[in-house]
Formats: C-alpha cells, structure tokens, sequence
C-alpha cells in the first residue's frame, strides 16, 4: 500500500502550469513544510520540505485557493522518478502524487498566530480571566452538577 497524509503550511504560492493539447489539465506543484514530531536538539522546531503534485481539477483548486503560509492537509502517494539533467548526471526525485487536499485552518485562526486549527463554523468561546469559559446566566439547572 502507497499511502502518505501530510499536514503543513505551503512554502510558496503553487507554480501551476497546464498540459498541451485538447483537454488541457492543471498540475500544480507545491512544497509543504511539515514539521517533524520530535526534535533531537529540543532547541529549534525542524521541519521536512516536500514537494507535491496536483493534476486536474486539484490542481486548478491550488491555483484559485492556496497561497504561501496556507496550512493545508492532504492524502496522496510517493511517486519517484529520475531523468538525467544537462550535465549528463542522473537526478533521482521523490513527490507526492496529491488525491485529496483540504484546509487545516479557517482564515480567522490563520492570521492570529494560534498555529492551531479552530472549525470555521463554531467561534470560540470567551475566556474569564482565570482562563475559564464563561458560563451564562441562569442556565444552572441544566448543568449535570452543582
């Protein structure tokens, strides 16, 4: 089985080209730097860069919606290859083939730096100053306890 799913922020604006032809299709290219689980020097956070493909219509949704500092997860699979450049040396290259691609973040969480992923559609609930939620008024009796 040749599945991969990956969570990180684009490092750039996706460089989309369209194929020749008829049915002309979108492939879009991107890197996304995903940040490594464990670090051995507990000093600095260290993150892999990967480089990612979008064909068809996935490729033309990267082009319309995603931009650099997007965080975003995707499924696909590792797809290598290699071809031999200019110089005559043979370059081996690794991607991943993207099958779905989502947003991991709303556009409010995106910009105020929590770096967490809050639901689009639920706004988070006030904080006290005791870092509690706020409970509104008369409502006790609903609560399970006392």
């Amino acid at each position: 089985m040749n599945k991969v799913i990956l969570m990180g922020r684009l490092t750039r604006d996706p460089e989309v080209r369209y194929s020749q032809g008829d049915n002309a299709m979108a492939v879009a290219r991107y890197t996304l730097a995903v940040d490594r689980r464990f670090n051995r020097n507990n000093d600095e956070q260290t993150a892999d860069f990967i480089n990612c493909v979008a064909f068809g219509r996935a490729g033309e949704f990267a082009e319309k919606y995603f931009h650099k500092g997007t965080k975003i997860a995707i499924t696909g699979r590792i797809q290598t290859g290699s071809y031999t450049n200019k110089d005559g040396v043979k370059v081996y290259t690794t991607e991943i083939v993207v099958e779905e691609q989502e947003f991991a973040e709303s556009k409010n969480s995106a910009g105020n730096g929590d770096g967490g992923y809050a639901p689009a559609n639920r706004p988070a609930p006030a904080a006290a100053g005791d870092g509690f939620m706020n409970i509104p008024d008369g409502i006790d009796e609903e609560l399970p306890f006392n």
